[in-house]
């Protein structure tokens, strides 16, 4: 997984997750493979009864545009909703994407507080945070 994410953790695009913390929320992930291969991955994060986050979205560069990340998405709305999630939003640079899998753009005003605290603090960006918060209610 940290081989897959390198090049986004490196260009500020997704925030690192150490192997300990990657272990210890595996099953907060959704994968996808071609065969034996990792093509993607990406995580579903509970933050509150009704609210979730889809963070750490990564498709292998050879493997996008092909429905891969949107097929991971719509599998984690589907989760979401089986656990009674009202909301789930996501932080992303990719709008457009999102916006084609049903989310809306919110002010980051919008987020809970326990979102900036404990992963933006985190970030390279960080307090200048330029990705682009957006919402779907399910």
């Amino acid at each position: 997984m940290q081989l897959l994410v390198k090049d986004e953790v490196e260009n500020g695009i997704i925030l690192y997750r150490s192997d300990n913390e990657l272990a210890t929320n595996i099953r907060s992930y959704t994968i996808a493979k071609s065969g034996d291969k990792l093509i993607g991955f990406v995580a579903l994060h509970i933050h509150s009864n009704t609210l979730a986050e889809v963070r750490s979205l990564v498709v292998d560069k050879d493997y996008q545009k092909q429905g891969v990340g949107k097929k991971m998405v719509n599998k984690l709305l589907v989760e979401a909703k089986s656990l009674a999630i009202k909301d789930v939003f996501t932080l992303t640079y990719q709008k457009a994407f999102f916006q084609k899998v049903g989310f809306l753009e919110i002010p980051k005003t919008d987020l809970p507080e326990q979102k900036i605290w404990s992963d933006c603090i985190r970030c390279k960006h960080f307090p200048i945070c330029d990705e682009i918060a957006l919402i779907k209610t399910i």
